[in-house]
């Protein structure tokens, strides 16, 4: 249970932060809320890492690019849609991205099992509030790119380096999309703290624990943990945001827990091994399961 017990930590920061933030947005605009949560990050990141000689990366300029626009379509897809739903679409691109590194018959299951999942959250939604699962969809395929470009980050071994710089850089992006929404918060000093304190608990408390669960579980311990979190967003969902989750959306998050339970990331390759042949597709490079866990750090 000790050794579980970090990844517990950081799975309920990471969907206990973007409840509060569904609850902050009466006081302040959705993509105000997503300004103030990446750029309390990017403070703390930056005071803690200082990463200034990875700011001209361009891996890192397009990671925090996208970071940047997929908080935004995540902000407000949430105001939309209930936070369970959103959670469970996001991992699509999870189990898609290993099938395509590993192409297994488990993989394959898992993406069967994860698609009609995703159908029954996203089906009916489609008419009644289509804007909403346009944004869940499109924070989904960011997310996938957000796997393979810190994949390419972090195999540099620059550590929590690249995603303080990655941080850095999303700021500068986000600005000009959303920092005029933040504006009326700086009159509001209980709005402020608040900002600040999702950012924190959505981006800087869920990493550290991340960091410290990987030390201690298996590699195959730390996957089905992952499994979790869809749950994990439906109970925050439940006790934070009053969302309750109808018959037909606990049946689509089961299928979409069972799917990410069930996929297994590409095998690194042995140390010393040649290199590997170039293959057409960025996504088919192996990808370490914490990539892969946390979409909004």
């Amino acid at each position: 249970m000790a050794a579980r017990l970090p990844f517990v930590v950081s799975a309920v920061f990471h969907y206990l932060g973007p409840a509060f933030a569904v609850l902050l947005f009466v006081r302040v605009d959705v993509l105000g809320v997503a300004w103030l949560r990446i750029a309390a990050a990017a403070l703390v990141f930056a005071l803690w890492r200082r990463p200034w000689a990875l700011l001209r990366d361009r891996d890192v300029i397009a990671w925090g690019a996208v970071l940047a626009a997929m908080n935004c379509c995540f902000y407000l897809a949430i105001d939309r849609l209930p936070l369970a739903t959103v959670a469970a679409i996001e991992f699509l691109p999870v189990i898609a991205l290993a099938a395509l590194g590993a192409r297994s018959k488990r993989n394959a299951a898992a993406l069967l099992l994860a698609v009609p999942g995703v159908y029954l959250l996203t089906g009916l939604r489609l008419e009644v509030e289509p804007l909403g699962v346009i944004l869940a969809l499109a924070n989904a395929g960011l997310f996938a790119a957000y796997i393979v470009l810190a994949h390419r980050v972090a195999s540099r071994g620059v550590g929590v380096d690249g995603l303080a710089a990655s941080m850095l850089v999303a700021f500068v992006f986000v600005t000009p999309i959303a920092g005029w929404a933040a504006v009326p918060a700086f009159g509001d000093p209980v709005a402020i703290l608040a900002g600040i304190g999702v950012g924190i608990s959505s981006s800087v408390i869920p990493y550290v624990a991340d960091q410290v669960a990987m030390k201690r579980l298996t590699r195959a311990g730390y996957a089905l943990m992952v499994s979790l979190l869809p749950a994990t967003a439906t109970v925050i969902g439940l006790i934070v945001l009053s969302q309750v989750p109808s018959v037909r959306d606990a049946l689509g998050i089961a299928l979409v827990i069972a799917g990410v339970a069930l996929h297994r990331e590409p095998t690194p390759p042995p140390a010393g091994s040649p290199p590997p042949q170039p293959r057409p597709s960025p996504a088919l490079r192996p990808i370490p399961a914490a990539s892969g866990s946390r979409g909004h750090p």
